[in-house]
């Protein structure tokens, strides 16, 4: 299916090419995961800047995509049994590409749920954890006199990179050897912690030399490289 006029939000943001996936998105942490992914894989599609800024987020044209107001979401017009499928939540979409392509999952099940695992320990520890730090140390919550909420964030982001710093002793990735979506998860927020975050110093990020390690090998691939900038800021 390529005709997508049947969805709300292409009214707002039109198809350049209709065939392909079409990605609704702005490089933030959760954002770049989806972008990542896709040139790592390889599969084309057209990227529509969801403008904070204007309060894209909040449209009705992106709301019928989305109810939660978030970024990232996708529509894929050749989705399963030849039906385009609508799709949002940052995880839920990398699963899903890598099942469609085969790729940065492991096809047996005990690879493939220990990935899973990782993947929503980013989801359900690492995202909202180091947000909440960023919030507290660098936006409005840096002006707050009781220092409790920051210091507890701080606490806690110790603790998931000392999660990460053990599981990547010896391996390359999460996984091992192998790249996967639970790098892709992984490091955007990593990488935001330690830069845009500016909170490198207050986690001790020094004491974590396997996350620094896999971080700089992340940062440093081609594909992370232009899924970073995807889709472009004005």
């Amino acid at each position: 299916m390529s005709d997508l006029s049947a969805y709300a939000i292409s009214r707002k943001w039109p198809a350049v090419h209709p065939d392909r996936l079409q990605l609704y998105s702005l490089p933030t942490p959760n954002g770049v995961k989806v972008s990542i992914m896709l040139e790592e894989i390889g599969l084309p599609y057209d990227a529509h800047l969801v403008s904070f800024e204007k309060n894209d987020q909040l449209t009705p044209e992106f709301l019928s995509l989305n109810p939660n107001n978030k970024i990232p979401a996708i529509i894929d017009p050749n989705g399963p049994d030849g039906r385009a499928l609508p799709l949002f939540e940052s995880g839920a979409i990398l699963i899903y590409l890598a099942e469609k392509t085969g790729k940065l999952l492991p096809k047996d099940a005990h690879g493939r749920y220990e990935t899973i695992q990782w993947l929503m320990f980013q989801m359900g520890g690492i995202g909202p954890m180091f947000g909440q730090l960023g919030f507290f140390h660098k936006f409005a919550g840096k002006d707050f006199e009781d220092k409790r909420p920051r210091d507890r964030y701080v606490e806690e982001s110790k603790r998931l990179l000392g999660v990460l710093e053990h599981r990547l002793d010896g391996r390359a990735w999460i996984m091992g050897d192998d790249y996967s979506i639970a790098d892709i998860a992984i490091f955007p927020w990593v990488r935001n912690l330690v830069g845009f975050y500016a909170a490198g110093e207050i986690v001790e990020f020094q004491r974590f030399p396997n996350v620094k390690r896999a971080l700089d090998a992340f940062v440093a691939r081609p594909a992370v490289i232009r899924g970073l900038d995807s889709p472009r800021r004005g």
